[in-house]
């Protein structure tokens, strides 16, 4: 393929031309391509055919073979105009081939209507030097259709409402120049379409409404330029869709609105430019849509009310520049976000969703998980290893925190544990105190639970003093204060215990030599439940009035019994300050 020229020079010869085929044709076009300073950097000859000889074959149902041909000013408008057809009958071309073929036109080479016969379709490595290039409403009946290595010069080309049949269809290596690339409600059939390393160049692009029931569909590595890329209400009816490693321009990126009824979406490695992505409204049936080390640029991302209930969205390891990222309102199986860089606004308010994975997720803004007019149905959140730089937005009763994390498939205690903490400093900083220290009891409860775990792992023997140590932590900092974080329940403990010690005091001297003995010969006369309960009161509060003292095993009891009023008068004071300081 001839395509970095500048200039091109014709000439024909007398000279007769005689093609690969042995085709013979009375003259010779000699073309020089040259550079901008007007220096030849490629020259080829071809066979001369005049129009007027393809419309003769046209008219008596020939084939058409223009190989290593060249051919000026091609018009099936002008064919038809001149036969007196109606400007949108169909003209019939039987066995149509331009391997290496040159068209040039002053003002359009014009394909329109025109009707393939069945059988190879080759435009192979042909070139439309100059002037728009139209095969608008054209049919290609069954048989494959190549317009591989296809150079595009003028980058205006219109195959809107083209019907390619249901065999192959081959763009590869296809180079469009500077223009709008027009496939608008173009139809392709079941056999394979490659775009395969296509340059599109700059230029709206549009395959508004177009319908690709192929096989595969592949644009894997074609580069598009800057302009508008549309794929609005797009049908891709194929068992897979590829746009692997493709390079996206600064425009806007539209596939708003288009049905995905492949069961494999390849966006793997794509990079896209700075401008608008949108992904709003799409369906997808079932399956996966892969965007794996994606690089997305500048600008906004939006999956705003895409319907992928039953598929997976994967943005792995994908790198978001500047701009927000939505998925407001959409509903999505599983939505991974996996070792993502999100350092704008993410909306992760989802309509439904089943799980989304934010593990070793690098967030240095604002991700949005509170509700305001929507009911999140969100079953799981992964938030293991994750970078939390910036805020998570997120309610710990409506959004049911507690059950997002629990509900993981991994029942990791460290993983638990570390994600609660990333969720306790996260409500720290929103100033959301109340689900601090909801998260910060889980966080406590799960490293508790996981360093017993780890110590009774490999050695048997460390369970004798592990597990009545890890009795004590469960009932101490967290039956008794929920780690400090619920004066009420410090409270509540501390009567419990009072209720305890006072009933020990009345029920022990009825199976051992023990009592409570008043130093003032007890003028007040207090029955033993009296007694009871006021030496338990003056001991766990520490007061010590003296007039009532214990005697015998009560001895050690009454120490006991202080030293726990102490250690809970200072639990509560800390559990107490802690609320009032916030």
């Amino acid at each position: 393929m001839i395509n970095d020229f500048f200039i091109y020079k014709i000439k024909v010869k007398d000279s007769p031309f005689k093609t690969e085929k042995g085709k013979q044709l009375s003259n010779t076009v000699a073309i020089s391509f040259l550079d901008e300073n007007k220096k030849e950097i490629a020259y080829t000859e071809l066979g001369f055919v005049d129009k007027e000889q393809v419309y003769a074959c046209i008219d008596q149902g020939k084939e058409i073979d223009l190989d290593y041909c060249y051919i000026e000013n091609f018009s099936l408008s002008e064919y038809r105009k001149s036969r007196n057809l109606d400007k949108k009958a169909y003209v019939k071309l039987v066995g149509f081939s331009a391997y290496n073929t040159f068209f040039d036109s002053h003002i359009i080479s014009d394909f329109s209507f025109a009707q393939f016969e069945e059988g190879f379709k080759n435009f192979e490595n042909t070139h439309f030097l100059n002037g728009t290039i139209s095969f608008n409403s054209a049919i290609f009946n069954n048989g494959s259709v190549n317009f591989s290595s296809t150079y595009f010069n003028n980058g205006n080309v219109d195959f809107s409402n083209v019907n390619f049949g249901d065999s192959l269809v081959n763009f590869k290596n296809s180079f469009f120049g500077t223009g709008h690339k027009n496939f608008q409600y173009a139809k392709f059939g079941s056999g394979k379409l490659l775009f395969l390393n296509t340059e599109f160049n700059k230029g709206d692009v549009s395959f508004i409404n177009a319908e690709f029931n192929s096989e595969q569909v592949s644009f894997k590595v074609a580069r598009f330029g800057d302009g508008k890329i549309d794929f609005h209400f797009s049908q891709f009816h194929c068992n897979e869709l590829i746009f692997e490693r493709t390079e996206f321009g600064n425009g806007r990126i539209d596939f708003r609105t288009s049905e995905f009824a492949c069961e494999k979406v390849n966006f793997n490695r794509a990079i896209f430019g700075n401008g608008e992505k949108s992904f709003e409204g799409c369906q997808h049936g079932h399956g996966k849509i892969t965007f794996k080390k994606t690089n997305w640029g500048d600008g906004n991302v939006s999956f705003e009310q895409v319907e992928f209930e039953k598929s997976w969205l994967i943005l792995d390891n994908s790198e978001f520049g500047k701009g927000n990222l939505s998925f407001n309102s959409s509903r999505i199986k599983t939505l991974s976000l996996k070792s993502c860089h999100l350092d704008y606004y993410v909306d992760l308010r989802v309509e439904k969703c089943k799980l989304i994975d934010l593990s070793n997720t690098i967030a240095r803004d604002i991700i949005d998980l509170k509700p305001s007019d929507l009911n999140l149905n969100i079953e799981t959140i992964n938030f293991s290893g994750m970078r939390l730089i910036g805020r998570i937005y997120i309610d710990w009763t409506i959004c049911n925190v507690k059950d997002l994390v629990y509900s993981q498939e991994s029942k990791n205690k460290r993983n638990f544990a570390e994600q609660f903490r990333i969720l306790k400093e996260n409500f720290n900083n929103t100033g959301q105190y109340a689900d601090e220290d909801k998260a910060y009891v889980e966080f406590k409860r799960n490293e508790l639970d996981a360093d017993l775990h780890d110590a009774v792992k490999h050695k048997l023997i460390s369970r004798i003093w592990t597990y009545p140590l890890y009795a004590f932590k469960w009932l101490i900092f967290d039956k008794v204060g929920l780690y400090a974080t619920n004066p009420l329940r410090v409270l509540t403990s501390m009567v419990f215990s009072y209720i305890f010690f006072s009933l020990l005091y009345l029920i022990l001297p009825l199976f051992i030599d023990t009592q409570i003995v008043s130093s003032l010969g007890d003028p007040d006369k207090l029955g033993a439940i009296a007694v009871s309960f006021y030496h338990s009161a003056i001991t766990f509060l520490t007061i010590g009035y003296g007039d009532y003292y214990p005697s015998g095993a009560f001895r050690w009891l009454s120490g006991i019994e202080g030293f726990v009023g102490l250690f809970l008068m200072s639990y509560f004071t800390v559990a107490f300050v802690r609320k009032i300081l916030r």
